[in-house]
């Protein structure tokens, strides 16, 4: 699929050229820009750039300028959403040759009479003009006006969608000579009887949402039966009305015999058998638009054969709504609800389906419903092993989807939910390239104003991976220079504190090749003993998590840490000694490096830690006992309990408030018990657990303290 490719050299050099105009153009004295290059484009670039300009809505009295003389001479032109006056319109298009015009939603300072009168200027366009798009325009400011799209002879498209246009326009547009295709849908029309000026040649007729017709449904079918060339016809609604229609115009048999697509969707009273009995007598038709109505479940309009549907029955009936009703807010939303029912459960990655919810979100970026709707299909459609048989490219426009959609509606819980259920994604969070700034920032601000547990917890572990990745940036920058500054510092303190009882975090640190890094980072500054605190800190953080004891087992790596076990410093000594600690707690059967290296690190840690002279100050703080708290329980090796017991004392006795409280509260003195009264216990570890016991109930003879068990302490 094309979001598994990668941008095509010319997508990238008009991207560019498009969002760095300015470096390319002079300006004008009337400040709009020109291009520098007299170049003459080939008229498909040309095009294309224009159509990236829209897209990425680059389009303004400035920019259009470009477009005024015949450097970029244009055939077919899509200005959407452009902000641009009449007189910028005429003078920067009106004199190509164009055969195509996209003007949907252009700002309101430009009206559909302003545009027909400035296309109208030009000769060539008056009779060559094809297609032309108008939606979501005002049609004049002045009132009356003067009817004008009778001028443009050699129309064949007309779409008018949206727009306060009335039963005398139709008259004055059903006189074009070539029109074959009219889109009416959600206009002020009420009666539709101008049409049979076009009996004779129309072929396609889209009047989707026409809330405010006055005719019977009798009067209505009876112009459409005269439409005998017609081989579309859209006459969908959103529910809103109870016409019986669509059940009317199925019990037809005789009339409307070149039909080759019909769109009842959104309509009442259609059933599967009326719309089979309909196909059997119109052979040619390849399109049924069946959703939100009670059709579409039998096998003949399953969508899987011959006649495509768009519906809410399966899969493929959704993927063809969501392909067709892009631009329909009602019917994309009703299409996404049906399509997260149905994948709650994934086996397999579906990026087609993706990226027709990634269009429906783009299309309509403010409309509540359907950003709900398809932020909960995108977590179904991306979560865990989904997301890696999604392109990157696709993953990317989702990403930055999503965020917009926590931008436009900040207090809504439950979309705020379904975007950060989708962000906390490894694949998301590691591979994908977006705005990691932006997604910071919201997630931070999400967090300052919730306190759902759970959504606590996944912004936490995004923020931390998010925050993650860039600090060891800056962390492998300053190594390559032998740089040791404040920012170092601070940016490995950073990475200590998130990898902090973060389980995620850490598997991110080894995922992004932090273990390598920091190996170096050691190397670089063998004499900088602030700098190995931080590093083993962290590497104390990532030994906690049994799950990358295997990431450890690295015989460079265990030399390097068992040489630090000698620092004179004991702040460095200390991690070096807890990183041992953790990753000889498993037993013999889980080190891989070699029976007699164990055994003499064993022996190395107890000897460290027994050479330690007690701290002056407090040279680390902890959230929680439980890290040691399986270390405890390490009989048959007294060198990891030694070292478990011999921080739990060094932390209870230089801030007893708040560990003596914590360790009770943890349950951690039943497991001193255990030390205390286990006959094989090593007597260096007894002692120091004597030590804590006695802290214990110092503090609590002091300050009160949680209960504990009775009785309380008792010393052999």
């Amino acid at each position: 699929m094309e979001e598994a490719s990668p941008n095509s050299l010319l997508d990238i050099t008009l991207h560019y050229l498009s969002s760095h105009l300015e470096k390319f153009c002079w300006e004008r004295q009337d400040g709009t820009y020109r291009l520098q290059d007299a170049a003459v484009f080939p008229q498909e670039v040309a095009d294309r750039l224009l159509q990236t300009m829209a897209t990425q809505r680059q389009l303004n009295e400035v920019t259009v300028g470009i477009f005024r003389g015949n450097q970029l001479r244009l055939k077919r032109a899509c200005i959407r959403k452009a902000k641009i006056s009449a007189a910028a319109f005429r003078r920067a298009f009106c004199h190509h040759k164009l055969v195509e015009l996209d003007a949907t939603g252009v700002n309101a300072d430009i009206t559909i009479t302003d545009i027909i009168s400035a296309l109208s200027s030009n000769k060539w366009i008056r009779e060559n003009l094809q297609c032309l798009i108008l939606n979501s325009l005002t049609l004049s400011l002045e009132d009356p006006y003067e009817r004008c799209f009778s001028c443009l002879s050699g129309l064949r498209v007309l779409s008018i969608t949206n727009v306060l246009f009335y039963n005398e326009d139709l008259a004055d547009a059903s006189s074009l000579p070539r029109l074959e295709s009219l889109d009416i849908s959600n206009t002020s029309v009420t009666d539709i009887t101008a049409l049979l000026g076009l009996k004779d040649r129309l072929k396609s007729l889209t009047m989707h949402h026409l809330k405010c017709l006055k005719m019977t449904t009798t009067q209505v079918l009876d112009v459409l039966k005269e439409l005998e060339h017609l081989n579309h016809l859209d006459i969908s609604d959103d529910k809103q009305f109870t016409s019986d229609i669509a059940c009317r115009l199925f019990d037809q048999k005789d009339t409307l015999l070149k039909l080759i697509s019909l769109d009842v969707s959104g309509r009442k009273h259609v059933t599967d058998k009326a719309v089979e009995a309909f196909l059997r007598h119109r052979p040619h038709v390849q399109f049924v638009g069946l959703l939100a109505t009670e059709a579409g479940y039998s096998e003949l309009l399953s969508g899987e054969g011959s006649v495509k549907v768009s519906g809410e029955a399966n899969q493929t009936q959704i993927a063809e709504a969501l392909r067709r009703y892009s631009e329909r807010s009602f019917f994309i939303r009703e299409a996404l609800f049906h399509l997260f029912s149905l994948t709650h459960v994934m086996e397999k990655a579906n990026p087609e389906m993706l990226k027709l919810v990634v269009i429906g979100m783009r299309n309509h970026p403010t409309n509540l419903p359907v950003q709900l709707a398809a932020s909960a299909c995108v977590f179904n459609l991306t979560k865990q092993d989904l997301a890696v048989g999604m392109p990157v490219k696709l993953l990317a426009d989702v990403t930055h989807l999503l965020l917009e959609a926590m931008k436009h509606f900040p207090n809504h819980q439950q979309l705020q939910k379904n975007c950060l259920l989708s962000l906390c994604s490894d694949r998301i969070l590691q591979d994908v390239p977006f705005n990691r700034f932006d997604a910071a920032k919201l997630v931070m601000q999400w967090l300052c104003n919730h306190e759902d547990q759970n959504m606590q917890r996944m912004a936490v572990a995004i923020i931390s991976i998010l925050a993650a990745k860039q600090l060891l940036q800056i962390v492998r920058q300053k190594t390559n220079q032998s740089v040791v500054d404040t920012t170092l510092k601070f940016t490995l303190s950073a990475l200590w504190n998130l990898t902090d009882e973060s389980p995620t975090t850490c598997k991110h640190f080894i995922e992004n090749q932090g273990l390598e890094l920091f190996m170096k980072v050691l190397e670089t500054f063998p004499n900088e003993s602030s700098i190995q605190q931080k590093v083993l800190g962290l590497l104390n953080n990532i030994a906690e998590v049994t799950e990358l004891h295997s990431e450890l087992m690295w015989k460079e790596f265990i030399d390097q840490i068992s040489k630090l076990l000698y620092s004179v410093e004991v702040e460095v000594s200390y991690f070096a000694a807890g990183i041992i600690a953790h990753l000889v707690s498993r037993g013999d059967e889980l080190w891989t490096l070699g029976h007699d290296l164990r055994v003499n690190l064993l022996d190395q840690l107890q000897s460290a830690i027994l050479s330690w002279p007690t701290p002056e100050c407090e040279m680390v703080a902890y959230r929680s006992f439980n890290p040691f708290f399986p270390l405890l329980a390490c009989f048959n090796t007294p060198g990891v309990q030694l070292w478990a017991v011999w921080a739990m004392q060094h932390v209870c006795s230089k801030n007893p408030v708040r560990y003596c409280n914590m360790l009770i509260e943890e349950g951690g003195l039943m497991k001193l018990h255990l030390i205390r009264d286990h006959s094989f216990a090593d007597p260096n570890v007894r002692r120091i657990t004597a030590a804590i016991l006695e802290n214990l109930e110092v503090h609590v003879v002091r300050h009160g303290g949680p209960p504990f068990p009775k009785p309380m302490f008792h010393f052999k």
